[in-house]
């Protein structure tokens, strides 16, 4: 697997999630999106999965996941990048945009 190749597509993929309100976001918490195929510019395969979990306590921070594995050995270690976001929309740990 290309690490860099799989980061890349990563953090395109959860970039599409950044863009979805809180609220949108919390509906992936209580529907999983499930695992998804994503081929990329090398025509490599690769399984992206997102999951949205509760950071601290429901109804606060919400963490949103994203892991990416070629379906072989990287499987059982996939990598992964988050992003945690605030009820009021901005990011926590992130400077502010605007």
């Amino acid at each position: 697997m290309d690490n860099t190749e799989a980061r890349e597509l990563l953090s395109s993929h959860l970039a599409q999630y950044r863009k979805r309100s809180f609220a949108e976001l919390v509906e992936i918490h209580r529907i999983p999106v499930g695992t998804i195929e994503a081929v990329a510019p090398s025509g490599a395969r690769y399984a992206i999965e997102v999951e949205a979990f509760w950071d601290d306590a429901p109804g606060g921070n919400l963490r949103v996941r994203g892991s990416i594995d070629d379906g072989r050995w990287r499987a059982f270690a996939p990598l992964s990048d988050d992003f945690i976001i605030a009820p009021d929309g901005s990011f926590v740990g992130e400077p502010a945009q605007g």
